[in-house]
């Protein structure tokens, strides 16, 4: 039933504003009737962060900003939702248009720049379905027009840590100025070290709270490696590589389109976005785990991710083009990959391939 409407619904979608399309496929999703999540082979559970995942396959953060419709989204079969990026007060982000497709390359570029109805009205949503189950992350970020971004973080942590499965801490967005800034080495150790305090102090009221840090792709290995070693001092949970870029590879087909300011996903972003993966994941030496996310569109391309080093998938643009389909596509791969190297969970596979990945050439 679902890839019956998701074939119907996706030529549709694709004739509207790309906004105007994501606010329609959200609103459908909010007043879709409940059915059951697909029963999902036990091979793919896995606990991560301390978390029970029941399969690695995840949305990532953008689709679902303000907790909308979590609930519906885990019915759908992902084995975990990311919502957000959420600020701390309301913001109506960049001017529109501001989403563009490139439809021959399977890509998009955004320029959303947080928009977000505020934690205030995101609070209530996601308390509410407190019982519900499932694992739903919060992606939090800056207001911008902050003075004190740091702060911002901290009070987004004190206030979701209670209603949140675990936390992002996006400082990764090009869509802020001056964001990323933040991962900066001397800026990103005071501002996980005041995080870490934070979830640490509330920990009483809101349980233990995963922490962890989505990072660019654009990203030098010099500075990788100031990242990873903050990151790892501060003794965060996890990773998440990698957000938007703003490069443009030269493979990209629809040259007038990728003029356009923003974020590139998608197809075109796998390439740089996996190998950073790789180099995250030999930098971090198992210290913690990785989400793998930026182009996934296949199962053949997560399961890339995992062997680069991914313990979990978030999806998003892929969608876009690929329909729901996907889902069920890449866990089956999964399990086919187990079967075809003769493997019992998905931790024998991540990483496998992440040291030969690193020695070669750049991605163009």
């Amino acid at each position: 039933m679902i890839g019956f409407f998701d074939r119907l619904a996706r030529p549709l979608l694709r004739a509207f504003d790309p906004e105007d399309a994501h606010s329609f496929a959200l609103k459908a999703l909010k007043l879709a009737p409940r059915w059951r999540p697909p029963v999902d082979n036990s091979r793919l559970a896995l606990r991560t962060f301390g978390l029970n995942f029941p399969n690695p396959v995840g949305i990532a953060a953008g689709f679902d900003k303000n907790a909308e419709a979590p609930d519906a989204l885990l019915n759908l079969g992902f084995g975990f939702v990311e919502i957000g990026t959420v600020t701390p007060l309301p913001q109506a982000g960049n001017p529109r248009p501001r989403i563009f497709r490139l439809e021959p390359d399977e890509a998009v570029i955004n320029r959303l720049g947080f928009n977000s109805d505020g934690v205030a009205a995101v609070l209530p949503r996601l308390a509410a379905r407190a019982g519900a189950g499932g694992i739903v992350g919060v992606n939090v970020g800056a207001n911008k027009d902050s003075n004190d971004r740091a702060t911002d973080y901290v009070r987004l942590i004190e206030a979701v840590a209670p209603v949140a499965s675990y936390v992002t801490v996006n400082i990764s967005s090009p869509n802020t100025p001056g964001l990323r800034e933040l991962q900066r080495a001397s800026a990103l150790d005071d501002l996980l070290a005041r995080i870490v305090e934070t979830r640490d102090r509330v920990s009483p009221r809101a349980g233990p709270t995963p922490v962890l840090l989505k990072i660019a792709p654009d990203l030098s290995l010099n500075d990788l490696d100031d990242v990873v070693g903050v990151a790892r001092a501060r003794k965060l949970d996890g990773m998440i590589v990698g957000n938007t870029t703003i490069g443009r590879p030269a493979t990209l087909r629809d040259r007038a389109t990728a003029l356009q300011a923003g974020g590139l996903s998608g197809r075109p972003l796998y390439p740089l976005a996996t190998r950073m993966l790789a180099e995250t994941y030999v930098r971090v030496e198992g210290a913690f785990p990785l989400i793998g996310v930026g182009g996934i569109d296949s199962g053949a391309a997560a399961l890339g991710k995992i062997r680069a080093g991914a313990d979990l998938l978030q999806l998003y643009s892929a969608l876009i083009y690929r329909g729901l389909g996907l889902v069920a596509e890449i866990k089956a791969a999964l399990i086919d990959a187990l079967d075809r190297d003769g493997a019992d969970k998905l931790s024998d596979l991540v990483g496998v391939d992440a040291a030969a990945m690193t020695a070669e050439n750049w991605p163009a």
